[in-house]
């Protein structure tokens, strides 16, 4: 039996990797790249459909993305995660760069005009 395919799908990987330039958020490496989910889609995936939709989506490298999980207190402060029952559209994300984004769920990312860096 075929395992059920829980992730995004490959449009919305490639929107992800175009958003994001091709470089891990946090310290913005092109090497070993993944796609992160901000909100944790849990064991075997997550029925919220918004769960793999690009605004819960980041590129990260794969330290990175452990760190994320190592570091919960600035990965939530930074926004590469994001607590229930907050939705990703609704927290600003920090990138490599110092700027601050608002993600959507069409893979735009909006700079936010005079956050804190």
């Amino acid at each position: 039996m075929a395992r059920r395919r829980t992730g995004p799908t490959d449009t919305v990987r490639d929107l992800i990797y175009q958003r994001d330039g091709g470089r891990c958020v946090r310290c913005g490496s092109t090497h070993r790249l993944t796609i992160h989910h901000r909100v944790n889609r849990g064991m075997g995936g997550a029925r919220e459909p918004w769960i793999n939709q690009a605004h819960n989506l980041l590129l990260a490298c794969e330290p990175c993305n452990g760190w994320f999980e190592d570091n919960p207190k600035p990965s939530y402060g930074a926004g590469w995660k994001v607590r229930r029952p907050q939705v990703p559209d609704e927290v600003e994300v920090r990138y490599a760069d110092g700027r601050v984004y608002r993600l959507t769920v069409d893979g735009v990312r909006a700079l936010v005009v005079g956050a804190v860096q």
